[in-house]
């Protein structure tokens, strides 16, 4: 692993710091809640993981910085996995949208101590253990077949959630932004705000599971596997946002996501043998994603038109006047 000076973590910190202090003041209240600003923060967001990506490369050189944009592009592709997950979540339990945010901002921050942890202890464990290598690419490589068996957009319930919700004492009515609520009993239980944003933590950790030894397969440092994970985590908001009403309609993404995750387990077990470039592994990833949105989005707007056809043919038609000429 390489060695990372400490100024350089202080300066990643100060960034990702300073980058959620100004999404939480952006979005107090119902701000930030429409269409194009969705489309806006999240262009933000990928510029800011990019530009942090040109930091890498100024200072630990080439070889970093396109490791740092493998390891980015992975993580930002696996990360559409979790909108998924988002929705089924927020639609299970009825959290409104102007409630959301703050169960994705808190979500987020446990997702950065959680990827942590993660990541420390998954490099630990290849630079102690040669043979966990084929351990994570095994555990890719069964993850890519069930998503590709398992459409994530079908899901209605989650499972955490749905396990949580029989072990914890919870109300089914919301009390505003309130996590825990005081019962006329006496009793403290958890409201839906509180299952949601526990849901969304176990449900990453399990993310996590599939998501970092993905990035293992691009790069075994640290700082690159880390700071690209949390730049593709800080814009998950946004891109819930932007995607949340047209996810249902990606009935393909979920083959794009297995392609990405099957290369990665496929990349690490084949990486004694057979070596691919951080910039070719970004071309692939890039691929799989673009095409199977495409596909998606062409197959959707087919169906819109035949919609479209069919609903003209059953309207009702007006009385024809006709005019009769005289010879």
């Amino acid at each position: 692993m390489q060695n990372i000076p400490t100024w350089v973590w202080a300066v990643f910190w100060a960034v990702v710091l300073v980058l959620l202090v100004v999404d939480l003041l952006a979005h107090r209240g119902r701000h930030g809640e429409s269409h194009k600003a969705a489309v806006i923060w999240s262009c933000v967001w990928v510029a800011a993981g990019l530009l942090f990506g040109g930091l890498v490369w100024r200072v630990f050189g080439a070889r970093s910085g396109h490791e740092y944009l493998a390891a980015y592009f992975i993580e930002k592709s696996l990360s559409l996995d979790n909108v998924f997950v988002f929705l089924v979540i927020f639609r299970s339990l009825g959290i409104p949208s102007r409630f959301q945010h703050n169960v994705l901002f808190l979500g987020i921050f446990g997702a950065l101590v959680f990827r942590a942890l993660f990541i420390f202890l998954g490099a630990a464990a290849l630079e102690r253990w040669s043979w966990v290598a084929y351990v994570f690419g095994g555990i890719l490589l069964y993850t890519a077949w069930r998503v590709y068996k398992e459409d994530p957009a079908e899901q209605v319930e989650n499972k955490a959630v749905r396990w949580l919700a029989h072990r914890l004492p919870v109300t089914q009515k919301l009390h505003g932004k309130s996590f825990l609520v005081r019962l006329e009993d006496g009793r403290r239980v958890a409201t839906p705000l509180l299952l949601a944003l526990m849901g969304l933590e176990l449900t990453d950790i399990l993310f996590a599971v599939d998501s970092v030894p993905a990035a293992f397969s691009v790069t075994q440092d640290t700082f690159v596997i880390y700071s690209s994970n949390a730049f593709a985590i800080l814009g998950l908001r946004a891109l819930y946002l932007l995607l949340a009403g047209t996810v249902g309609q990606l009935r393909y993404l979920h083959y794009g996501l297995a392609g990405v995750l099957a290369f990665a387990g496929l990349k690490m077990v084949l990486e004694p043998w057979l070596h691919v470039p951080p910039l070719v592994s970004v071309a692939i990833i890039v691929t799989f994603i673009t095409v199977s949105v495409w596909a998606s989005r062409r197959v959707q707007k087919r169906e819109d038109l035949a919609r479209a056809r069919l609903g003209e043919e059953e309207r009702p038609r007006g009385p024809t006047r006709h005019t009769e000429v005289e010879a």
